[in-house]
């Protein structure tokens, strides 16, 4: 096992350039096909595997790569062609972890200690889609497969053993109590009228979020109004009137007549799209006041300011609104700086959960080690029947008068003096491959019984085949 992480977050690197760095989905499935030499400008060092992890605040490359600067050198090269974001600016800014170091940083992604609201759950499903698009582009195998799969399983263990859960809180819960300003954020969302503005999955979560909450009315817009529709029908179910709840859920176009008078008398703007460029300019809101000016809406006692909570990387929401008076903007920048400043969840939780990281990522390693060396022992055996075969074969040859009672003893017994000599080392070297360092037992085994490469190759690919 040789994994790679190349990346950048907002551990790492200041909102603006992660901003710029963003990978969309189109561009993904060719940094994938390039990554292992699929595409029209494959890497010059062979990646064997790769996965692309790309959320709104961390972009990551795993790899499993034959050659670690070489690898370094070329996942760098690759990000900053499909970011746009030149290799010089990208250096300063990327962290590399190999192997163990790589295997324990995922792990820690999983579990939410490396988010920027510690403990936060929906980085599970983010790097269940990242495998998956790896899985679709078929440029994830058997180690990629089985890491992702492994730290997925390793996130839910913290949340459910652990109380990571109450040591930080979504992402979106989190927005709201920035715009909430100290207020509960269930009384201040109550009552209150709602524009979401895309319908992917972190919208959906803040809609179930603010539902729950207690608005009462929410319009979803969309590029494509059917899955705005699909996603008002299902709040429609989950918090409507049918379902004892309150809430008003219904789906509109996307265009700058419907979002202008949506935004006009909008209480709360939540914004999350796949869109490059910026969805809500600070012209768009200016207007959107003058309009609430006009409805009384924006003047009085009851006034109430548009709070903008803007999730998506790139932002879909001009940074100039923040300067508007009457408008309230919470974007990722700023969600970035409170958490950076802010009280650190409990201790207890986060040690406990640093605690099941550390254990998985040690029974990952030995059970990698171990499935690494498996190859040469299948191979040592193939030659040692190999070598069983010939001898008895020979051995025919000299004494053709055996009888077919007397030829099955003579192999058998064979056999079980070959088997009984490579069992106490095969054994012992499964066991001493587990441990850091125990590759090298299996390239000790293939030089002490000169076993072709090919045949060691040959066992392995199956089982590649297999798992991808």
């Amino acid at each position: 096992m040789t994994v790679l992480v190349v990346g950048l977050s907002h551990r790492s690197a200041p909102v603006s350039l992660l901003e710029r760095a963003a990978i969309d989905p189109a561009t993904r499935g060719t940094l994938l096909e390039e990554m292992v030499g699929a595409g029209c400008c494959p890497l010059s060092e062979p990646v064997l595997e790769a996965s692309v992890v790309s959320t709104c605040n961390r972009i990551e490359l795993y790899a499993d790569v034959e050659k670690f600067h070489a690898g370094v050198s070329e996942l760098t090269a690759a990000l900053a062609r499909h970011s746009g974001v030149g290799v010089d600016e990208l250096t300063p800014h990327l962290y590399v972890h190999y192997d163990d170091r790589a295997v324990h940083h995922l792990f820690s992604v999983a579990c939410g200690l490396d988010s920027m609201v510690v403990g936060e759950g929906q980085i599970l499903g983010q790097l269940k889609n990242a495998l998956a698009a790896a899985q679709e582009r078929r440029t994830a195998g058997r180690v990629l497969n089985e890491l992702f799969q492994q730290a997925l399983r390793v996130g839910k263990r913290a949340h459910s053993e652990t109380g990571i859960d109450r040591a930080g809180q979504s992402l979106v819960t989190f927005g709201l109590e920035q715009l909430a300003a100290g207020a509960p954020v269930d009384a201040w969302v109550a009552g209150k009228r709602v524009l979401l503005i895309g319908a992917g999955s972190m919208s959906a979560l803040s809609a179930a979020t603010l539902a729950r909450a207690g608005a009462t009315e929410l319009v979803i817009v969309n590029r494509t109004v059917d899955r705005a529709e699909r996603l008002a029908t299902v709040l429609a179910e989950s918090f409507g009137p049918e379902a004892g709840g309150a809430l008003n859920a219904r789906a509109v176009p996307i265009n700058a007549i419907s979002v202008a008078a949506e935004l006009a008398l909008a209480d709360i703007v939540v914004s999350c799209t796949g869109a490059t460029g910026v969805v809500l300019t600070a012209d768009a809101v200016t207007k959107a006041l003058g309009e609430r000016q006009a409805l009384g809406r924006g003047t009085g006692p009851d006034a109430r300011p548009i709070a903008l909570l803007d999730l998506a990387m790139p932002r879909d929401i001009d940074a100039g609104v923040r300067e508007l008076p009457g408008a309230r903007l919470v974007d990722i920048e700023s969600l970035a700086e409170v958490a950076g400043g802010a009280d650190g969840p409990v201790a207890d939780d986060v040690d406990a959960v640093r605690g099941i990281v550390a254990d998985e990522v040690a029974v990952f390693g030995a059970s990698q080690r171990a499935a690494h060396i498996t190859p040469t022992v299948v191979a040592l055996r193939s030659m040692a029947r190999d070598v069983v075969a010939a001898e008895m074969s020979r051995l025919e040859g000299r004494l053709p008068g055996l009888d077919e009672r007397e030829r099955t003893e003579i192999t058998r017994t064979v056999r079980r003096v070959v088997d009984k000599l490579l069992h106490a080392p095969t054994v012992r070297v499964k066991e001493l491959a587990q441990e850091p360092g125990g590759a090298d037992y299996a390239v000790a085994l293939r030089e002490l019984f000169d076993l072709d490469p090919q045949a060691v190759a040959a066992v392995s690919n199956p089982e590649q085949e297999r798992s991808s």
